[in-house]
């Protein structure tokens, strides 16, 4: 079975969602999935995981995983990792966050990891969330918008992964904020890119696992996303 690492095309454009959707929906479905978010920052939250997002992950895939093997690293300032590392006095070690999605992957029959920021967010002062996806060996799955401006965000993270012979397995458009008509949007996406729209996100008041769970059901083929 394929895993996958879901990045955007920018930060706070549903990573998280749509990879606690996927999972959710994968679970459901009898499938062995795990999460994973090598790096995540911003303020602390009163919640069991320093990271909300890892809490969704693990809630959405009803894995149990120790911490540190989810997320090796959570810098407490709304920052990239090669910023927030460098002004909080951490070093990155790069090598340890391989070595645990390795172990993780050999736990489950599909993993799922979640990028932090774009492609081109720094991890260390040469080394991006790209290489990472590279260094991981899996394809990618492509979380855009339809607000104005996204096609100019979508194809410049497209021509990027091209160009690090990145795979790129499809985009997903969360219709999260007003702009692009979304059908128009899909075509000139897959026009323009060549990549295939997997499904768009219709606009949701209030964010919730399984409401998500049920869209991406609905508009993804979840078994051939998954096999050779």
């Amino acid at each position: 079975m394929k895993s996958y690492f879901i990045t955007g095309t920018d930060t706070g454009i549903g990573k998280t969602c749509v990879v606690a959707g996927l999972a959710r929906s994968l679970k459901q479905n009898q499938i062995n999935v795990g999460v994973m978010k090598p790096y995540a920052s911003g303020s602390k939250k009163n919640t069991k995981f320093r990271s909300e997002d890892v809490e969704i992950l693990v809630d959405a895939a009803q894995v149990n995983d120790p911490e540190d093997l989810l997320n090796p690293y959570f810098f407490s300032i709304p920052a990239s990792p090669f910023s927030a590392a460098k002004r909080l006095g951490v070093t990155i070690d790069n090598k340890m966050v391989l070595e645990r999605f390795k172990k993780l992957q050999q736990l489950y029959d599909v993993m799922l990891v979640e990028g932090i920021g774009g492609v081109l967010t720094p991890i260390l002062a040469n080394y991006y969330v790209i290489d990472l996806i590279k260094d991981m060996n899996l394809e990618t799955i492509i979380v855009t918008s339809s607000k104005i401006g996204t096609v100019n965000h979508t194809l410049m993270t497209c021509k990027m992964c091209e160009k690090y012979n990145v795979t790129v397995r499809g985009l997903i458009i969360n219709d999260h904020e007003p702009g692009y008509n979304t059908s128009d949007l899909k075509q000139d996406f897959e026009d323009l890119t060549g990549v295939s729209v997997l499904g768009i996100i219709p606009h949701i008041d209030h964010f919730n696992t399984e409401t998500l769970s049920q869209i991406l059901s609905k508009k993804i083929d979840l078994k051939s996303l998954i096999r050779f």
